[in-house]
C-alpha cells in the first residue's frame, strides 16, 4: 500500500507529538528489535524508531532493513529518527483518501 501525499501529510501531523517507542542499541538491527517493532507496528500503526549513528550509509541500510522486514510504509526520516505506519486489521489510524 502506497501513501499518497496527502496520507502522508497527515500522519506527519498525527506523528509530531509521539515519542520514540523502539530504540536502536549497541547490537543494532537484531530479531528481539525487529520483534519489538512488530508489536508496536500491530499496537499503535503510526510509530517512531530512533536509529543511532554517526554513518550515514550504515544508517540508511537499518532503516531500509526495517521497512523491508516490517512491509510498513516510511512516512518521513528526520535526522535519525525513522517514522513508520502500517495499518492494522483493525484499523486505529483512518486514513484521508488519496
Amino acid at each position: 500500500m502506497a501513501l499518497s501525499n496527502k496520507q502522508k501529510q497527515f500522519l506527519k501531523s498525527r506523528a509530531h507529538d509521539l515519542k520514540p517507542v523502539v530504540l536502536l542499541g549497541g547490537n543494532g538491527l537484531t530479531e528481539g528489535v525487529l520483534s519489538e517493532i512488530e508489536q508496536a507496528l500491530d499496537h499503535h500503526e503510526l510509530i517512531k524508531i530512533k536509529v543511532p549513528g554517526e554513518d550515514r550509509e550504515q544508517k540508511v541500510l537499518v532503516m531500509d532493513a526495517i521497512i523491508r522486514e516490517t512491509k510498513a510504509e516510511q512516512v518521513q526520516v528526520i535526522g535519525k529518527t525513522l517514522i513508520l505506519f502500517r495499518q492494522a486489521k483493525e484499523a486505529k489510524i483512518i486514513l484521508p483518501k488519496a
